[in-house]
């Protein structure tokens, strides 16, 4: 498996593309990131088979529209999450909606999306050659989710390196998202490296010893 990273100019989202055996998918496609996209997996000759989301907020989703039609793929993201598409400013604050600079009227919502139910807390995706496992993570969203794949995990905005997503949006909840870290982020493997939304790589287990809000998450389980 192999994992090549795109990041988007808007807000430095952090778009992977994970490819196996010819095909490939895309995760949270960022404002911005499609023609790269398009680029990468047209010259390593590789087959698109979805578009994933780890949360539906337009900075991990915007550039989600135009990708799944170019390829004629689906938009596959967490059910708690799949109602973001529609409106991707709708559940953000006036202030962070100006911050991104993107505008309505260039929004291009996917038309073939295929929410997932976690009813476990996780699932198994099996999209062509690849097999990733979904691990429900809500806190930052409802739908907040994590990617594992051999030896990487891809976090989202809900842990980043020396920190984590923030709490204060529209279905977002700071004493959910302790649970979160507590009972998802760490029973990771800390061997596993660490692809957030945004900003640098990591590893599991230098954020278990390290990061601040996952320390007092496991140190503090009331």
């Amino acid at each position: 498996m192999q994992l090549r990273v795109v990041v988007a100019p808007v807000f430095g989202t952090n778009c992977c593309v994970v490819s196996e055996g010819g095909d490939c998918v895309v995760v949270d496609a960022g404002a911005g990131v499609a023609d790269a996209v398009v680029r990468l997996v047209d010259d390593a000759g590789l087959t698109p088979r979805a578009v994933l989301a780890t949360h539906g907020h337009a900075d991990h989703t915007w550039d989600a529209g135009a990708l799944c039609a170019r390829y004629g793929i689906p938009m596959r993201l967490h059910e708690a999450d799949a109602y973001r598409l529609a409106d991707p400013f709708a559940t953000l604050s006036p202030a962070l909606e100006s911050a991104l600079g993107l505008h309505r009227a260039d929004y291009r919502a996917p038309t073939d999306v295929e929410p997932f139910a976690t009813p476990n807390g996780s699932t198994t995706l099996e999209l062509g050659a690849l097999t990733l496992r979904a691990l429900h993570a809500p806190g930052h969203t409802e739908g907040s989710t994590l990617y594992r794949l051999d030896g990487t995990v891809l976090t989202g905005d809900v842990l980043f390196a020396g920190s984590v997503g923030r709490t204060d949006l529209h279905g977002g909840s700071e004493a959910v998202m302790v649970r979160t870290l507590r009972d998802v982020v760490a029973a990771l493997d800390p061997a596993l490296a660490v692809v957030p939304g945004h900003g640098p790589a990591t590893t599991v287990g230098d954020e278990l010893d390290t990061n601040p809000f996952l320390v007092r998450a496991v140190e503090n389980p009331g």
